[in-house]
C-alpha cells in the first residue's frame, strides 16, 4: 500500500466508521495500481499547509502564520522542488504578505486568488477581517494533492465566569504511556486476531507486555443512529463502552474516557450536537449534557469501572457541541465545559479531568483557548494536546509549546493524540518543565498509520520501540 495513500486516509479515518474505512482503504489500493503509481522518496506528492493559528481575532488586525511544503510519500519536506501553484481564499481575511515564493507586489493576483511559485516551502502572513466566520485557504497544483486549512474568527466580549469557587487542578502521580484503541471491539467483530511474536492473545494484555498502562476509549451519544458513528451497530456506545472499561480493568490499566459530545466524530472541523438535544434552548441543552455526564459516569462507577481520567470534550480548540458552545460563543462554550466537569465531579470527584485542544505546535492558539477558559474559571486539571505533524508544526514547536504551557499554567501537559515520530514525541511528551509533563496517548494503534500491530493482527517492529520509552520515563 502506497504511504501516502495511508496519508491521505488517515484523516478519513477520523471522519468515517472504520467498516467505511477498510473498504475505502482496500479500494484505494486498487485505484494506486491502476492510477498512482508508486512514487519514490524525493518525489512530490502533496502540498501541505500547516496554520499557526486557526482561530483568529475578527478584528481587522489579527495575523497568522501559515506554511505551505512540497513534501514526498514520506511527509518529508523537499527544499529543491520548484512547483506553480494556486493559492485561494474564501472568507473575510487578506493576504498581507508571501515570503519565499518572490516578490510580494509582484505575484499576480486577484481579491482571493494568488499564483505563486512556491520553492521547496513559503510563509505567507494572513490578516482577519472583522467578520465573525470562517476563513478557508487552499493550494493546488497540477498532479499534486491540494492541501488546505480552515480558521474560525471570533468577536470577544466580556469573559463571564461559569463559578466563584477557587481551584486548585488535582495533579495525576503517575506517568501514563496511553493508547486510544477504541476500534478493538470493531476489529474483532470482524475476526480480526491478535499475536505477538506468533503467540496469540488479547490486544490489551499484548501492549501492557510492552509498556502500556492507561487506555484511552471514545464515547458518542447515540452512534447507532442513521447520521451517528456506527448505525444500527452502536460501536462506542454506553454499552460497548461498559464492556471495554471491564476488560482495561482486568488488566491492570487505567482507563481515559473522551466524551465526543456527539452522535459522530467531534474534532476541529465539526463539532455536531448529539441529535437528541437538537432544538433545546441553552438552560435544558446545559442540563442534558450534565445528566448524560452523570448517567455514563455512574454506570461505570456502578460496575467498579470509573474512569481514572475524562476529557471533558474533544479536540474543542474550536468549541463543542455546534453551534452553542462553537468557538465564537465563549461564555456559552465555558459553561458547557463545566457542565461536563460538574458531572464528573458529582460521580467521582477523584477522577482527573482534562481539557483536549488540537494544537500540538500552535503556541498562540492553545493560549488563547486557554486564557479565555481561564478568565472563565474553568476548573480542569490536565492539558491534554494532539500533535500530527503534518496541521501541527514540527517536533520542535511541539516541545516549545509543552514547555510554555508547562509555565504559564497549574496543569499538567500532555501530548493526548499522536501517531508518528514515536522515540521524538514521547522523549517530548515526558519531559516538560516544572515536573508538569505526565505522557502520551497514541491514537489508534491497532488498525491505523504506522499501527503497532499490521493488518492482520501481529505486532509489528512499531510496537518494539515503547519497552525502551517506558523504562525510559518511569512508566509503571
Amino acid at each position: 500500500m502506497l504511504k501516502h495513500t495511508q496519508t491521505r486516509l488517515f484523516r478519513l479515518l477520523k471522519n468515517s466508521s472504520l467498516l467505511v474505512f477498510l473498504i475505502l482503504f482496500a479500494v484505494s489500493g486498487l485505484y494506486a495500481q491502476s492510477r498512482w503509481k508508486p512514487k519514490a522518496p524525493g518525489i512530490p506528492v502533496e502540498l501541505q499547509i500547516t496554520p499557526y493559528k486557526t482561530t483568529m481575532i475578527a478584528n481587522g488586525k489579527d495575523e497568522a502564520l501559515i506554511n505551505i511544503k512540497i513534501i514526498d510519500s514520506r511527509g518529508d519536506s523537499l527544499a529543491n522542488a520548484n512547483i506553480p501553484a494556486t493559492l485561494h481564499l474564501t472568507g473575510d481575511a487578506k493576504i498581507v504578505n508571501i515570503m519565499d515564493a518572490g516578490n510580494f507586489k509582484d505575484i499576480q493576483h486577484t481579491d482571493s486568488t494568488w499564483q505563486i511559485n512556491i520553492h521547496g516551502s513559503c510563509r505567507l502572513i494572513l490578516r482577519a477581517g472583522r467578520t465573525a466566520g470562517k476563513i478557508k485557504l487552499e493550494v493546488k497544483a497540477d498532479s499534486l494533492y491540494t492541501g488546505s486549512t480552515e480558521i474560525h474568527t471570533v468577536q470577544l466580549g466580556i469573559a463571564h465566569v461559569v463559578t466563584h469557587d477557587k481551584y486548585t487542578p488535582k495533579r495525576v502521580t503517575d506517568k501514563i504511556l496511553g493508547a486510544d484503541i477504541s476500534f478493538l471491539p470493531q476489529l474483532e467483530s470482524q475476526g480480526i486476531k491478535f499475536s505477538d511474536n506468533g503467540v496469540a492473545g488479547d490486544a490489551i494484555e499484548i501492549m501492557k507486555a510492552y509498556g502500556f498502562n492507561y487506555i484511552r476509549l471514545r464515547i458518542f451519544n447515540e452512534p447507532a443512529n442513521p447520521k451517528g458513528y456506527s448505525p444500527q451497530q452502536g460501536f462506542c456506545d454506553l454499552e460497548h463502552t461498559k464492556q471495554m472499561a471491564k476488560r482495561i480493568k482486568a488488566a491492570g490499566m487505567k482507563f481515559l474516557l473522551d466524551f465526543h459530545y456527539s452522535d459522530y466524530w467531534a474534532d476541529p472541523q465539526q463539532q455536531n450536537k448529539p441529535a437528541a438535544w437538537v432544538g433545546e434552548d441553552f438552560t435544558t441543552l446545559k442540563k442534558s449534557l450534565y445528566d448524560y455526564t452523570v448517567n455514563v459516569m455512574q454506570q461505570l462507577k456502578d460496575q467498579g469501572t470509573a474512569p481514572d481520567m475524562v476529557q471533558a470534550g474533544n479536540e474543542i480548540n474550536h468549541g463543542m457541541v455546534w453551534p452553542d458552545g462553537a468557538i465564537d460563543h465563549l461564555d456559552s462554550l465555558a459553561q458547557l465545559i463545566y457542565m461536563g466537569v460538574k458531572g464528573v465531579q458529582a460521580v467521582s470527584p477523584n477522577t482527573i479531568v482534562m481539557l483536549h485542544i488540537a494544537l500540538g505546535g500552535q503556541n498562540a492558539e492553545a493560549r488563547f483557548f486557554l486564557d479565555n477558559m481561564k478568565k472563565r474559571n474553568v476548573p480542569f486539571d490536565v492539558i491534554g494536546l494532539s500533535y500530527y505533524p503534518k496541521w501541527h508544526g514540527t517536533p520542535a514547536e511541539l516541545s516549545a509549546n509543552m514547555a510554555d504551557l508547562a509555565k504559564r499554567y497549574p496543569q499538567q501537559v500532555m501530548v493526548a493524540e499522536y501517531s508518528q515520530l514515536k522515540k521524538e514525541v514521547n522523549d517530548i511528551a515526558f519531559t516538560a518543565p516544572g515536573d508538569k509533563a505526565i505522557g502520551s496517548f497514541i491514537w489508534e494503534p491497532l488498525s491505523t498509520w504506522e499501527g503497532i500491530f499490521d493488518r492482520t493482527g501481529k505486532a509489528n517492529e512499531f510496537m518494539s520501540v515503547y519497552p525502551e520509552i517506558a523504562k525510559k520515563y518511569g512508566v509503571k
